[in-house]
This record gives C-alpha cells, sequence and structure tokens, in this order.
C-alpha cells in the first residue's frame, strides 16, 4: 500500500496566505486495477492563478496544480513504468490514475512529457508548458505584435512574462518590461528587452511617458489594477491588450471584481478604439502542441 503526502485547503487564505491555510495530510492510495498507473511526483508548480482558486477548492481537499510525474507501478501497457507525464494531479507526491482517467486524457489533463531530449523536465512546468504557452498564444493570437511595435510585459520576471518578453524580441518588437526589484529588472534585461522599469521605484505613468513617448501598441497584462490604470492612456489608438492575470487583485477581498473605477474605462477604450481581451490558455487545447514544439525549438536555439 502506498501512502501519498498531500497538502489540503484547511482555511480560506484572507489576504496573503499563509502556512496554516494549508495541512500536510496522509493518504493511503488504492492498489492500482487493470488499466491504472501510479505515478510520483517529480516537480511541483506553484503558480499564481493558484491564490485565486482558493477561493474555489473545497475545504480539505487536495490543493490545485500541476506536476511532472513519473510512473512508478503500471497495469497499462500505454504507460509503462519509468515513462512521464504532465498531469493536474495538486500539491500531492502519489497519485493513482485509473483507466479511464487515462483514456479520457485531455479532459483529465493528463499528457504525455514532450520530447525535451536533453533539457530539464521542469520545462514542461515552465517555458515548454503551460507557462510557455500563455505567453505564445496569448501574445501572439491576441495582440498580434508587428515588428517594430511597442509591447508593454508586466511581471515580466514571471514565468509567462519572462517568455512574453523573449517572444516579442524574436517578432522585431520593442519591448518595455516592469518588474519589482532591481535584480529581476537586471534579470528581465539580459532576456533581451529595450527597456525595464521597477514599478516600485518608478511610476508607470512616469515610465511610459519617458520610454513610450509614442505610445504602447500591444500590452500584455498580467497584474490589471493601478498598473493598468497608468498603463491604459499610453496605448495607441487600435492597440491591443491580452488580458492574461490581475496578480494585483489576487489578495483582494472583493475577489478582483471590477467596479465602476476599473482601469478599463469605457471611454478611454471608446476613444482609443483599443481591443482589449481576456483569455484561458485552454482555448488553444486543440493546438497544444503545436506551442510546446515551437517553444521547445527556442530554448534550444
Amino acid at each position: 500500500m502506498v501512502v501519498a503526502k498531500v497538502w489540503v485547503l484547511k482555511r480560506r487564505p484572507v489576504g496573503e496566505p499563509t502556512v496554516e491555510d494549508f495541512q500536510l495530510v496522509d493518504e493511503e492510495l488504492p492498489p492500482c486495477g487493470d488499466g491504472d498507473v501510479l505515478v510520483t511526483a517529480v516537480y511541483l508548480s506553484v503558480d499564481p492563478y493558484m491564490r485565486y482558486r482558493t477561493r474555489q477548492v473545497p475545504l480539505n481537499t487536495p490543493m490545485v496544480g500541476s506536476q511532472v510525474s513519473r510512473v512508478t507501478e503500471s497495469k497499462n501497457t500505454k504507460w509503462p513504468v519509468g515513462t512521464y507525464m504532465v498531469c493536474y494531479a495538486g500539491w500531492r507526491t502519489h497519485t493513482v490514475y485509473t483507466a479511464k482517467q487515462l483514456q479520457e486524457g485531455s479532459a483529465e489533463m493528463i499528457s504525455p512529457l514532450p520530447d525535451l531530449q536533453d533539457l530539464p523536465k521542469s520545462l514542461s512546468l515552465g517555458a515548454v508548458g503551460m507557462p510557455g504557452n500563455t505567453a505564445y498564444f496569448g501574445l501572439l493570437e491576441l495582440c498580434k505584435p508587428q515588428a517594430g511595435e511597442t509591447v508593454l510585459v508586466n511581471a515580466a520576471a514571471g514565468a509567462v512574462g519572462s517568455i512574453v518578453v523573449q517572444i516579442a524580441k524574436l517578432k522585431g518588437c520593442r519591448v518595455i518590461a516592469s518588474a519589482g526589484s532591481q535584480d529581476k529588472c537586471a534579470w528581465v534585461k539580459q532576456l533581451g528587452a529595450d527597456h525595464v522599469f521597477n514599478y516600485k521605484t518608478k511610476s508607470v505613468s512616469e515610465a511610459l511617458k519617458e520610454l513610450a513617448p509614442e505610445g504602447v501598441h500591444c500590452y500584455f497584462d498580467n497584474v490589471g489594477g493601478q498598473f493598468s490604470l497608468e498603463a491604459l492612456p499610453h496605448m495607441t489608438d487600435f492597440g491591443r491588450v491580452a488580458l492574461c492575470g490581475a496578480i494585483s487583485t489576487y489578495n483582494h477581498e472583493d475577489k478582483g471584481i471590477l467596479k465602476a473605477d476599473s482601469p478599463y474605462s469605457p471611454m478611454l477604450m471608446i476613444s482609443k478604439q483599443l481591443r482589449v481581451e481576456g483569455f484561458i490558455v485552454l482555448r488553444w487545447q486543440s493546438r497544444w502542441m503545436d506551442g510546446l514544439n515551437q517553444l521547445k525549438q527556442w530554448v534550444v536555439e
């Protein structure tokens, strides 16, 4: 019998999450039946969206999240021992997947690990995984950046933002990025951003007035809130905005719901004729491997 270590959501976080909001428990797993597999977590991902999900996850159940797992016991010929998968088992060390779950595959968010060759397997939770595809499809499908245009990216040292910076540069764009410390800013600069500013020491309005005097064509928004309130007036006419996240609101008890003083002012969007679109990356699930294969190629290069 295998006993899994599982982090469950013990209580709803109020404001910034604390360790006390979670509890580590033991869970006895059932034996593998015909067609089942037992997987062991190799890498776990802890992502910003999880803060929002703490409002939805039932209490005393495993915290959600993706992981790279290795098959350690198998009664399924399609998943022999030693193979790897990317799955959304959550914060847990071991998981039994039934034959039915494995057959449903994408519905259960279970997929084989992409062929990364000599690259680290952890990239499947980052640049060649969901965050990478979020940057890839969100930027290219919604913003459609053109060579020579100015792209603004916030939370640019994050898993998604850092990939957006690099894709925008690959597409010949001028990139203005922001992060929250000098070390982060220096790292984002190494990724190729043309300009990086620390939003904690320089206002967004001041930075964009200086760095984008002719305006921003594409804005990849991971933050929302005050940042967007100051950024949107600097958009060019017919600018494009991809709404990926609103991390500045995740710890707010209003649940990040936009109010009358939202930064996304109707009159501003109308007068500038902006195209603003929110998205969830699973929209492109049918093209998932297309994105991962291109991202892997770029990582290799």
